[in-house]
């Protein structure tokens, strides 16, 4: 049957949602989605894929992981490292059991090995003639990343095996943790020392096991459960995956205690209801149990598709809701001026922790749950990390209940509110806004910006907390002895950052337009300015109607131009940089000059450009006329792609967007610039 272009064109977006959390969460250990909210993206894309048969290999529904960094030496599993099924229902388990009699032919009970589903990272580890060769993660289940030197700092794994005659190759695979002690430990000596505090357990051990210095992950205190064998030789093992824990456990091999074998689905579900008792009393987090086939023979009997073993199966736990009391809301200002709803509420203890305070990331939220401060609410902590109102419970709220009204202004500057897209709303005053001071300080030091060298993030703050430094105009009035006085400064290190500051005062109007961060005036729009009118004068009187007469800039953009230049705070930090000597070459406007090719075109650059630095590339695409974009979307019409190209690549795949590689771009630029 035809497929309907709007299933396909779900089914694309789809994909290239799902390749971007993965990365997110199996390469860079920052996810900004929960679990369930992963789960159910995946579950639509499996099933639209399914009813019109749309599956291709390289589908999120195909995949185990996430892509391994380029930190780290890849390493090509001689097994794949499999996922899990999952199902969230004791009729999903029975429908388990249910499929493996059907598939065996057989109607008998079947004998399965149930284990906690510890919320860590998936490793593999090599032991050659009994010692430890090599750790990876699992990656995206064929390749993973080789962190031997950090795996070798954890105290549970061992580097020998205590056995005579051990195995001449076996690869042990488990799970990396970090216990609720070691997390709570590490974050009352982050709070003392007055460091980052880390969100939680699972995303703290996968931060550990990457860091690039192996002294950074010891100090992380890490655990390790096995929960499998892959490739071994040299030696027979028991045919029994219980057999086989006890036999790894005899070898020193960390094992959980909690792993338990039970004949019949009826008896694992038992088992699930005990572990979900005790799951806050257990000394790590769990999300779920993991149910599977014990005698080894039928697990191959029973095979593997794709990404998962047909063996196996993970019961995850709901998630755990408590009722609470909305006190109050306040509405805090992000670094990048984004105002954000937060409700206080009355402490309560839900998924293991005490909630006080959680967002309700926009007005829209607030009115799609009715909400009002006074409402008796159902929290939920979604994949046991983030907690969130689900639910008004009416029939337990006041009757006096106050609506929730959006400040008239920013609450850290008193500058007028705009709106952000749809649903979000920012300070409009950007970079003179105290609660966006430090973002703003970083963006302007940067190096598409000012490019002020050894003006890194971590200084930035360090002179905004010792009170040097309140606006970018400041950075100007810095003294060497100043700055010598710092923490790890010193007087050489001083005296460079002072002449580099000297340095940047030399810049373009295009450069400097952007480091004033202007909203959604990136390095494009902030040339198209510059050429247009030369001179920031020009600019700054400039009205609506002239502004949107250049390409890429509608009446949204337009605006945001006009709010920063008619806001008397930002024109005085503009002349307080000029009279700190920051300046640029006068810009001849040719109202003559020919049409550009690329004008009205988008361009995204992606990977390592080998034989022309990217600025160079941005630098060139931009007098063609092209818009050069940090993101790939349905309006990006082309996109450049050298070695090491990542998420970006693929959303590109995805949405059919032109590819070319570093040559086809090298002959573009000569063909055009002729």
């Amino acid at each position: 049957m035809a497929v309907p272009d709007k299933i396909k064109q779900e089914v694309r977006e789809l994909r290239a949602q799902l390749e971007y959390h993965n990365r997110l969460y199996h390469s860079l250990d920052s996810p900004e989605i929960p679990d369930a909210d992963y789960d159910a993206l995946l579950t639509r894309l499996g099933l639209l894929e399914d009813k019109f048969d749309l599956a291709i290999p390289g589908s999120p529904t195909q995949r185990v992981g996430g892509e391994a960094l380029s930190l780290f030496t890849q390493v090509t599993h001689t097994m794949p490292m499999l996922s899990l099924d999952k199902v969230s229902s004791e009729k999903g388990l029975g429908d388990f059991e249910l499929r493996l009699q059907k598939k065996l032919g057989d109607d008998s009970q079947l004998q399965y090995s149930c284990e906690p589903k510890v919320d860590g990272v998936a490793v593999s580890l090599l032991y050659r003639d009994g010692v430890l060769l090599r750790g990876a993660t699992r990656g995206d289940g064929v390749t993973g990343e080789d962190i031997t030197r950090n795996v070798k700092t954890i105290p549970s794994i061992p580097l020998q095996l205590e056995v005579a005659a051990a195995p001449a190759l076996i690869e042990i695979r488990g799970e990396i943790f970090l216990g609720k002690k070691g997390f709570a430990d590490l974050n009352r000596r982050a709070e003392k020392e007055g460091s980052k505090i880390f969100v939680n357990p699972r995303n703290t051990a996968a931060g550990a096991l990457r860091q690039l210095d192996p002294r950074h992950t010891a100090r992380v205190p890490l655990q390790m459960y096995c929960y499998s064998v892959g490739v071994f030789e040299g030696r027979a093992l028991p045919d029994q995956l219980g057999e086989i824990f006890s036999l790894l456990a005899s070898w020193g091999l960390p094992v959980n205690p909690d792993i338990n074998t039970r004949t019949g689905i009826e008896a694992c579900l038992a088992y699930c209801r005990e572990l979900l008792a005790r799951r806050n009393s257990l000394e790590y987090e769990i999300d779920g149990a993991v149910i599977k086939i014990n005698d080894l023979d039928t697990q191959r009997r029973l095979g593997s598709n794709a990404r998962t073993p047909r063996w196996a199966m993970a019961f995850k736990f709901p998630a755990e809701e408590k009722t609470t009391r909305l006190l109050d809301v306040e509405f805090q200002v992000g670094r990048t001026g984004t105002i954000t709803p937060v409700a206080r509420l009355e402490p309560v203890f839900v998924g293991g922790v005490t909630v006080s305070n959680t967002t309700l990331h926009n007005m829209d939220e607030i009115e799609r749950l009715g909400l009002r401060i006074g409402d008796t609410v159902i929290v939920r902590r979604a994949g046991d990390v983030i907690p969130k109102i689900v639910k008004v419970v009416r029939s337990r709220s006041k009757k006096n209940r106050k609506e929730i009204r959006l400040p008239e202004a920013c609450p850290a500057c008193g500058s007028a509110i705009e709106k952000d897209g749809e649903v979000l709303y920012k300070c409009s005053a950007g970079i003179i806004c105290p609660a966006q001071r430090k973002e703003s300080i970083k963006h302007f030091a940067s190096r598409t910006a000012m490019d002020i060298e050894g003006l890194g993030d971590k200084l930035v703050e360090q002179l905004v907390d010792e009170g040097m430094i309140g606006t970018v105009a400041d950075i100007f009035a810095l003294a060497t002895e100043q700055l010598a006085s710092l923490e790890r400064m010193g007087s050489k290190s001083a005296k460079n950052l002072i002449a580099a500051i000297d340095k940047s005062k030399q810049t373009t109007l295009s450069r400097f337009l952007f480091a004033l961060g202007i909203r959604e005036v990136g390095t494009a729009t902030s040339q198209q300015l510059a050429m247009h009118y030369g001179d920031i004068a020009q600019i700054v009187a400039a009205d609506a109607e002239s502004l949107e007469r250049l390409p890429d800039i509608g009446p949204i953009v337009a605006s945001h131009i006009r709010t920063f230049f008619e806001n008397q705070e930002n024109l005085a930090l503009i002349k307080s940089l000029q009279d700190g000597g920051v300046r640029w070459p006068k810009i001849v406007v040719d109202a003559g000059a020919p049409a550009r090719p690329l004008l009205g075109k988008t361009y995204v650059l992606t990977g390592t450009l080998q034989q022309m630095p990217r600025d160079e590339a941005k630098r060139q695409l931009l007098a063609l006329g092209a818009k050069v974009a940090g993101s790939v979307s349905k309006n990006t019409d082309c996109v450049v792609a050298g070695p090491g190209a990542g998420s970006k690549l693929v959303k590109a795949e995805a949405l059919a967007i032109k590819v070319i590689d570093e040559g086809e771009f090298l002959s573009l630029l000569d063909a055009l610039s002729q």
